[in-house]
Parts: C-alpha cells; structure tokens; sequence
C-alpha cells in the first residue's frame, strides 16, 4: 500500500510502498476512503509534541471500510463505514468515564500509525458509526474538529454569549452546533483575516472581529482554538464575571503573565484534553440532528505535505 511517513520530526512526510498493516485481536483493518488534516498533525511532523512513534503514519481524523471483523469483537462487521479519531486505545479500566486522561492511553497518528496512507488499523472500541447521509470528505473532520469542539463546548456550561478564538475546521463545526442551541457567537480571527470573519457571519456568528479586539458585549464563555497562548488574558479580559474560558488544543505557546484580576471574580480558566468515547457517540447523533456541514478541500494522498 502507499503511506505518507514521518521518518524525523521537522522534514516533510515521504511516499512510501508499504505493506499493508495487520490487525491483533480486537482491532479492524480498514481501507481508507479519506482523513482529515489536523493542527495536531503538524505539531507532531513540526515537533511540537515529543513523543511520536517514528517512523510514522500520520493522520487522526479517519472515514474507512472495514475490511474485515475476524479478529473483531462483534462491534462491526464487514463492509461497515467506519470512524477512527484521535484517541486510539487507554488502559481499559477506567469507571469514571474519563478515559482521555489515561496515563497509558495512545493515540492514531502519534503513537498509533493513522490515516495517511491506503489501510489502517484500529481498535474497534474506539471507532465509531458514522453518521448515514455524510460523504467520506464531509464526515472526516468530525472526527476530532468535530469531537474536541464539541468536548470544549460542553465546558462552557450553559453560556449564552460564547467567544471562539481561532475561526478555524473546529470553530466553523461548533459554531452551527452552538446556533443550534440558541447560543450567540462572537468569532475572533487572526487581525486582517477579512474573509474568515465574513465566512463566521454566514455560519450565524452576532459579531467577528479579529483578536485583539474586544467585543461589544462580555462573554460568558469562550473556547481558544488557535495554539497562541497570549489569547488566554485577552478571552479573560473579554470574560464577564463567572465566564469560562476553555483552551481546546493539545499544544499552546507560552501563556503571559496576567494579572489576578483577570481570574477573579470565580472565571474559570481550564483545558480539554483529548476526547471520550461519549463524547464521540453524543456528537455523532447530534451533528445530524444540526445538520453539521463541513468546508472541505481535497487533496490526493501524495500531496499530504501541501495540505499540512
């Protein structure tokens, strides 16, 4: 099969002919239709994250066939349509719910070999159904822009008036999810992003502007998409008393100092790390329900690189 590999951190992926993975017992094989680039992804070929298997498949926000179940569980069967995000496998004893804080947790494209390539394999526990009526293109960056905003917008409670840093593939997903439930929407993009501001009105956003600006009302919550972290005083600044400000990244710059009186007044600041398999399951259902339309652009495997 073809794959693209990270063979070092900080070079580009390389073209491979590759045999084609084989599945343990409780995992699929399955044929790739499409997957989803990620900021996540470029952290681990920049070298931002540490700790990638190398050589490595990237590639975490996965739609694929099964090819076949022999070695499954019974979750699937052959020829099911299937989603393979981030969170790849944990220790499995986890009764709290919260495997995405397992110390021995691994995931696709970091520890596990992903997506960029022709075939995968997965632990059928953490694959899910994708939803009937979404093309393979549509469905992939559900998958973890998608999933993790969703985590994050759960963070915000109930919080009528909501900030979303960084207009991003997970912004333009969770901002038709937070129209949905009747939320206003206040997007900030990188200053002279004219257009992303544009693309956020016609997605429902109140107001957009970029982040060094403050907008016209206090926000009772916001969720920090881009990995900047001079975002995080700005957001508490724009935060009204009791507000929560989420960073919804695995990786963020350094963030400033600031002074308490940005926190006081019982704002919160807190992250979101990885997903659950509820998490996964609840979006799924829901994103139909929206309906969640995806903006996509398409490229061939081999040119992985200029997507990244």
């Amino acid at each position: 099969m073809r794959a693209m590999i990270l063979e070092k951190q900080g070079v580009p992926l390389s073209l491979r002919e590759i045999p084609p993975p084989e599945p343990s017992y409780g995992h699929l094989p399955i044929r790739v239709h499409a997957c989803g680039v990620c900021r996540t992804d470029l952290h681990v070929v920049d070298g931002d994250l540490k700790e990638p298997k190398l050589p490595l498949i990237p590639g975490h926000q996965i739609v694929g066939t099964v090819v076949d179940n022999s070695k499954g569980k019974g979750k699937f069967t052959k020829g099911d349509k299937v989603g393979v995000p981030w969170l790849g496998g944990s220790c499995g004893f986890c009764v709290s719910g919260r495997e995405n804080l397992c110390d021995n947790a691994r995931y696709t494209g970091y520890q596990i070999d992903g997506g960029f390539a022709e075939y995968t394999v997965a632990d059928e526990h953490f694959c899910f159904t994708i939803p009937p009526g979404y093309p393979d293109l549509q469905a992939a960056p559900l998958l973890c822009a998608g999933l993790i905003g969703y985590r994050s917008l759960k963070m915000t409670e109930k919080g009528h008036r909501l900030g979303l840093y960084g207009f991003g593939a997970a912004a333009h997903i969770i901002i038709q999810v937070a129209r949905f439930q009747g939320r206003e929407v206040y997007a900030f993009t990188r200053k002279g992003d004219i257009e992303g501001q544009k693309f956020a009105v016609s997605l429902g956003a109140v107001w957009a502007g970029d982040s060094e600006s403050a907008p016209p009302a206090l926000l009772d919550a916001a969720i920090i998409f881009a990995p900047a972290g001079e975002l995080v005083p700005k957001a508490l600044r724009a935060a009204t008393k009791g507000g929560i400000v989420v960073g919804a990244g695995i990786h963020m710059s350094d963030i400033p100092s600031f002074p308490y009186q940005l926190l006081w007044g019982e704002r919160v600041l807190r992250s979101v790390a990885n997903l659950t398999r509820r998490d996964g399951e609840e979006f799924l259902a829901l994103a139909p329900r929206v309906p969640v339309r995806t903006e996509v652009h398409r490229y061939p495997l081999e040119k992985a690189n200029d997507a990244l």
